[in-house]
């Protein structure tokens, strides 16, 4: 298929909280036509999705215009009375891929165990129709025994099962050449989340500021999450026609979520402007 680009819904999460379908008719009004949901409580799935069980969601995507493709999910979807929950909700709402949203690790050990958690998640998803990815902030190239935690998890998974949604933003503040790395994942990767950094942030390195060392955890990961450190897509400093255009000439590239962490804009003004410049450089490169 040709690439394909969409919004991660959690970048209007605030908007989705005030008025869902509303949310959903504007971003539908925008121009995007393809989304990627949030569930980030495994005990509560209906409550990024506006209450509705995955029939109605469904039935509100098709009556706005838009398609659900993929969702993040988090660790706790792994276990298999979980993961069934998931999947039946994915088979009636219409998506077909699935992403660990986040995870951290204080060592080896639970880089491996966590791996082995996703062979046998990732297996029981794909005989279901859904295939997993893992999605990557930061703290995925920090070293141990010398090796980034993120190429830990690939030499320990299956390839059929685990993809990886290779977060671009997050690599580069990861101390990571987001081409480079995207190039070195070959076919593991056809998912893609895009935003943009600005040039006054410094430095770009998250590493350079609390340490080859340092305990990450989501506390330091909220204390990280500063809004002047994310900007809209072609707005900031990163390649990114040279991002896309790499990704693209994958043959096996499918889509390209534009994932707004934080804006001091309102949210769809946010991602309006990224669906812009997204969809003018699309249309520059032929795609």
């Amino acid at each position: 298929m040709s690439l394909e680009f969409g919004l991660q819904l959690y970048s209007v999460r605030d908007e989705l909280t005030k008025d869902f379908t509303g949310t959903l008719e504007k971003v539908a009004a925008i121009g995007y036509e393809n989304v990627e949901l949030f569930f980030h409580d495994a005990d509560h799935i209906g409550g990024t999705v506006g209450g509705l069980n995955p029939t109605e969601l469904k039935e509100e995507f098709d009556r706005v215009g838009l398609k659900a493709v993929s969702a993040h999910i988090d660790l706790g979807f792994l276990v298999p009375e979980k993961a069934e929950q998931i999947i039946a909700y994915a088979k009636a709402a219409g998506f077909t891929s699935v992403a660990i949203a986040i995870a951290f690790f204080s060592n080896k050990q639970e880089v491996l165990e966590m791996s082995a958690q996703l062979n046998m998640a990732g297996e029981l998803f794909k005989n279901n129709g859904l295939q997993l990815y893992y999605h990557n902030h930061f703290e995925e190239f920090q070293k141990f025994d010398n090796q980034y935690v993120m190429d830990i998890i690939l030499e320990n998974t299956d390839e059929q099962f685990v993809k990886v949604e290779f977060d671009t933003y997050w690599a580069m503040r990861g101390g990571v050449e987001p081409l480079e790395y995207l190039q070195q994942l070959g076919d593991r990767c056809d998912l893609l989340h895009q935003k943009d950094l600005p040039a006054h942030v410094k430095p770009v390195n998250l590493f350079e500021v609390i340490g080859e060392d340092a305990h990450i955890d989501m506390e330091l990961m909220v204390k990280l999450h500063r809004i002047d450190y994310f900007t809209e897509a072609g707005q900031g400093i990163m390649d990114i026609p040279a991002i896309v255009q790499a990704f693209s000439s994958k043959p096996e590239a499918r889509y390209l979520f534009i994932e707004q962490d934080w804006t001091r804009k309102n949210q769809l003004e946010s991602v309006e402007i990224s669906y812009k410049y997204i969809s003018n450089l699309f249309q520059s490169l032929g795609l």
